[in-house]
């Protein structure tokens, strides 16, 4: 193969740091595999298992494939025109002719972002020699006549992840990047990728844990998580932080932030210039958040109906004691809303207005339509999840993180594989990486709750489906504003299901559609003017999400200020600050707590 253009040689590396990098690699590796043995010999031999239900789903899929000779050899001769038409235009580029390509990729495709994949006409055979693979093997099997629809969406994930594999970039010899950098390196960047290779196998315990950012650049209430304010309630469900109030006036009512527990809270707290948090302090509203203990086996009895009682319930009874005010606003974010819904229609329920308005971020309340996360719901691989977790109490952070991080694989596993392991580079230091990589613990009798009530049988939706403390819980009971913001590219929470939901509520609901996706477009500071929105100023939801987007119109800017208008349109009166270190309620310690600093993968505070 010839090089790419202008790479330029390197002076040989300098022989004391070789042999201490391979010294490195070779202790590494040697106490990996022993260790590796050890937990084999105690395990024993076990059959292999498919407990997600891949290989079935795919055997399925190939007998019907099968079953329709005509359609395989139709796709075989277009793959075969599309490899002829490849071989014709690779042929007049490298004999210095102009040809268009045959594939390209997607503008948001960040693999092929290197010039050499255009330039260099041997990449860029192997690109688009790849792209026209990975169109034909999704064509071929994404409408397999005969299939049922959760096995079609099995075979369509996971061929994606196949594809996304196999993709050029992610191999040393055919990415042009990793290739320049081997010849200018004289290959130390893969003996260093190895070696960050054997640390993130340490790092997880004998499992690869792929790591995306410097986590030491970061540090709790130093760098991130910044907002001042106190911790002035907790029980062994959550610490409420009350933050300290920066305006002359502030709204009578308090807002109180219900973040889900599958993240922790200070996605909304990264840093001054995004932070949510503290642009609504700064808006003039009295801030409290719930910061959600990361459980363990003590927590593993927890249920759904703990985290209303024991979480936002409790934390509406500090809130009220600490200053008197017995109505409030809240904000729930994806599983938090989820909450806040539920606890919405439990206070209704028991005729008790406390919460007067609620704004839902990218909340599912009808699971009809989960998304891509659905692929991995089914009684297989929920019964398979279930005996794991009622083992030890808990579902591991790790998992969680792993089944979102497949849904944007290319983004969130690939790129660290090339950048750590074949490029030899150190993850770069970023605030929203090192978020995502503090994952948290489910308990286990929660989560199978949720699991089976919500996603498998969706009886948040059913009126009296789902019962807390005696009250049956129905949405439709629902009679306070509210005010939903999805984001058009959400992978988690899809636009048109949290929109469903959102037509299930009895009151005013104001449904807001903002840019981006599932965080980017939540955490859209006004300051940053991106993405923009769209409105529909229908007095009342259509009865489908095509229709309200039909007649919706985009706004410009950030959602948040829109929010603001609607949030102060409820109740506009105004009292003095109220500052945390004053009230009825003791100072437990200064914000950000303690409770989010327990990290799921070491079992102690950060």
């Amino acid at each position: 193969m010839a090089a790419p253009t202008d790479t330029a040689p390197a002076e040989l590396p300098d022989p004391k740091e070789v042999a201490k990098t391979y010294a490195e690699v070779a202790q590494r590796a040697s106490h990996l595999i022993s260790e590796h043995v050890q937990r084999q010999l105690k395990k024993g031999v076990a059959a292999p298992a498919d407990e997600l239900g891949i290989a079935q789903a795919f055997m399925d899929m190939m007998a019907k494939l099968l079953a329709n000779p005509y359609r395989l050899a139709q796709a075989q001769m277009n793959l075969v025109w599309d490899y002829f038409s490849l071989w014709q235009h690779s042929m007049l580029r490298f004999m210095g002719m102009h040809a268009a390509p045959v594939a390209m990729p997607e503008k948001s495709d960040k693999r092929f972002k290197d010039e050499e994949w255009q330039e260099h006409f041997l990449f860029d055979y192997i690109k688009q020699s790849y792209l026209i693979a990975a169109r034909h093997i999704h064509d071929t099997v994404c409408c397999v006549d005969g299939l049922d629809e959760q096995t079609q969406k099995k075979v369509n994930f996971y061929t994606r992840q196949y594809i996304d594999a196999l993709s050029p970039s992610n191999f040393a010899i055919t990415n042009p990047e990793v290739f320049r950098e081997t010849v200018r390196s004289n290959g130390q960047n893969l003996i260093k990728g190895l070696n960050n290779l054997l640390r993130d196998v340490e790092d997880g315990g004998g499992q690869l844990r792929v790591k995306m950012t410097d986590t030491a650049a970061f540090e709790l209430g130093r760098n991130v998580a910044t907002t001042p304010g106190k911790v002035v309630f907790q029980t062994d469900m959550m610490q409420l932080i009350q933050y300290t109030p920066s305006t002359d006036k502030v709204a009578k009512r308090p807002l109180l932030i219900v973040p889900p527990w599958i993240n922790k809270y200070y996605i909304l707290d990264l840093r001054e210039k995004n932070s949510y948090i503290k642009w609504c302090v700064d808006q003039g509203h009295t801030v409290f958040v719930i910061s959600w203990v990361n459980p363990d086996e003590h927590q593993a009895e927890k249920t759904f109906e703990s985290y209303v009682k024991e979480g936002l319930v409790a934390a509406v009874d500090a809130i009220e004691k600490q200053t008197g005010e017995k109505e409030i606003n809240a904000v729930g974010y994806c599983l938090g809303g989820t909450l806040l819904a539920t606890t919405l229609a439990y206070l209704a329920g028991k005729k008790e207005k406390r919460i007067a308005s609620a704004t839902f971020f990218t909340t599912m309340t009808d699971f009809t339509e989960p998304g891509e996360l659905g692929v991995f719901i089914d009684e297989g691989q929920v019964s398979s999840l279930e005996k794991k977790m009622f083992e030890r109490g808990y579902l591991e952070g790790s998992e969680m993180a792993g089944t979102f991080n497949m849904l944007r694989a290319n983004d969130l596993i690939w790129s660290f594989v090339v950048n750590n392991y074949l490029l030899g580079k150190d993850p770069f230091p970023f605030d929203l990486l090192y978020w995502n990589s503090d994952s948290t613990r489910m308990p286990a009798k929660m989560h199978s709750f949720y699991l089976r009530a919500m996603y498998m049988e969706n009886k948040l939706v059913q009126p009296g489906g789902i019962e807390i403390d005696g009250v049956p819980i129905d949405l439709g009971k629902i009679k306070v504003p509210c005010y939903f913001i999805s984001t058009i590219e959400d992978h988690i929470a899809p636009w048109k299901s949290t929109y469903a939901g959102a037509r299930n509520f009895g009151g005013p609901v104001r449904f807001v559609l903002g840019g981006s996706g599932h965080i980017a477009g939540i955490v859209n500071p006004p300051v940053a003017n991106k993405y923009g929105y769209w409105l529909n100023p229908a007095a009342k939801l259509p009865a489908t999400a095509d229709e309200w987007f039909a007649g919706a119109q985009q706004q410009a800017g950030s959602w948040w200020t829109d929010w603001h208008a609607w949030t102060t349109a409820q109740d506009d009166e105004q009292v003095a600050p109220r500052d945390p270190a004053k009230g009825k309620l003791k100072v437990l310690e200064e914000a950000p707590g303690s409770f989010v600093k327990i990290r799921a993968d070491a079992r102690h505070a950060a």
